[in-house]
């Protein structure tokens, strides 16, 4: 019974992590400027990474996988954010601007007139 329950669960986890990833990918390549795709690969692509890794570690009969994994899933959330902000002060500083901006973000860049 358990065991069932824990094989419905991880394959609910398989799939929702999967879902997540495919939009994720799909968002890198419909998406129209680099900060949205940008946006679209760190937060779905952390999260669905996560929930993958959850479904492992659910079938997992060693602790050591729990660890590595519940390790792992704190690494994706605190290096996402992180190497977002990286990419879009990069990204920035390379000429792209992002499409919409108000007169405090303006200002902030340079560009107010």
């Amino acid at each position: 019974m358990i065991d069932t329950l824990l094989t419905l669960g991880a394959a609910a986890l398989l799939i929702i992590g999967s879902l997540i990833a495919l939009i994720s990918a799909i968002g890198l390549l419909r998406l129209p400027d680099v900060f949205a795709r940008m946006h679209a690969a760190s937060k779905a692509g952390a999260a669905g990474s996560s929930l993958l890794l959850l479904a492992v570690a659910l079938r997992a009969d060693d602790s050591a996988i729990w660890i590595k994994a519940a390790a792992t899933i704190l690494f994706f959330f605190l290096t996402a954010p992180i190497s977002a902000h990286l990419l879009a002060r990069a990204a920035i500083k390379a000429g792209f601007r992002p499409p919409v901006l108000d007169e405090k973000a303006k200002a902030a860049f340079g560009d107010a007139e």
